[in-house]
Formats: structure tokens, C-alpha cells, sequence
């Protein structure tokens, strides 16, 4: 038996990032975790933002952004940046976030983020309570740490975290990889 619920987002678990960004000379980073792959080709990305948010109009005005991929080491700042405001406290210092400059647009990216994407925003849909930051990816800075030797992206190397229903997770356990529901099995010789 199944029940009924009203309409809403019930797509979980989500990734869960810190999205840094600048504007002239005001740096912030706060928590999305409403966002997304686009597309392909060209790589396009996506984060919704609540326009009440302080880095809304940062980031409306710069049109750039850079998505932080975060992880086990970054759960408590996950949590504080997504509820503090940049208006009231330096979100870098307060949870001792390491940063250094993107490579192709004019906005901060944290060290300690295994996966940075630096991102120059194409459209803002104005969607009802979020709205739709559009944007093509100009660049992505990978920690070497989580490069296997034949240059795959171990991004597991970096215990990355999720959100779902309020509540942080981690990843500790592969059910599959692409495909293998299909794939053919080895004989055995």
C-alpha cells in the first residue's frame, strides 16, 4: 500500500555542495544542494537559488560561480554555510576554509574540495521560490589524490557526502558500476 502525498521534491538523496562566489571584492560560500548536470556538450550546470539568499544577488551580478564537490572532512562546513548567513559572518574564516583562485573566471574555489567546477552563468529562470542559475563550465580542478594511476576520477577516494531529508550521508559502499546488469560474465578457465 502506497500513500498519497501533495506535490513536492522528493528526488533524494541529493548531492550536496558548497558554491563559493564574488563579487568586486565580496567573496561568500554557502550550501546548494538543488543542483545538477544540464548537459554534455557543452558542459552546463545548474544550481536553484532562493532569491533572499545574500550570494543570489553575488552571483547575479558577477555571473560566475564555482560548484565545490564536498565530502566527510567537509560535513560540519556543509551544515554552517548552509545556515549562516554571508551578511553576518565570514563563512571562510568562521569554519577555516582554505581557498585559492579559479583558473578561468574571477571567483574563489576551496582546497580542500576534492572537485572544483568554475562556472560562467548563461541564464537565471525565475522559477517561484528558486531560481534557476544556468551555466556553462569553463573549467574543472581535480585533487591528484583522487586520480588512480591510469588518470580515472576516484571521486570515492574522497568519501564524498549526500543529502537526503535533512540528514548527511556518505557513500561507503559500491552496488554496481555502469552496465553491469548487462555485461557479459568471464569464463572461468
Amino acid at each position: 500500500m502506497k500513500q498519497s502525498w501533495k506535490p513536492g521534491n522528493m528526488l533524494y538523496p541529493l548531492p550536496v555542495v558548497l558554491v563559493t562566489c564574488r563579487h568586486e571584492n565580496i567573496d561568500n560560500v554557502f550550501t546548494v544542494a538543488w543542483t545538477g548536470t544540464i548537459c554534455t556538450n557543452p558542459a552546463m550546470v545548474y544550481i536553484s537559488v532562493r532569491p533572499e539568499r545574500y550570494s543570489y544577488e553575488l552571483i547575479k551580478k558577477s555571473k560566475v560561480f564555482t560548484i565545490n564537490l564536498t565530502t566527510k572532512k567537509l560535513v560540519k562546513a556543509v551544515d554552517f554555510c548552509g545556515v549562516r548567513s554571508g551578511r553576518q559572518v565570514n563563512k571562510f574564516e568562521a569554519m577555516q576554509l582554505e581557498c585559492q583562485e579559479a583558473q578561468t573566471i574571477n571567483c574563489p574555489i576551496l582546497k580542500d574540495s576534492p572537485v572544483n567546477i568554475e562556472c560562467k552563468v548563461n541564464d537565471i529562470l525565475e522559477l517561484g521560490s528558486h531560481h534557476m542559475f544556468i551555466a556553462t563550465v569553463t573549467n574543472v580542478q581535480v585533487d591528484e589524490n583522487c586520480l588512480e594511476e591510469n588518470g580515472r576520477l576516484a571521486l570515492e577516494k574522497s568519501d564524498p557526502i549526500v543529502y537526503s531529508h535533512g540528514e548527511y550521508y556518505d557513500l561507503n559502499q559500491v552496488l554496481g558500476s555502469f552496465g553491469y546488469s548487462v555485461r557479459k560474465k568471464k569464463k572461468k578457465k
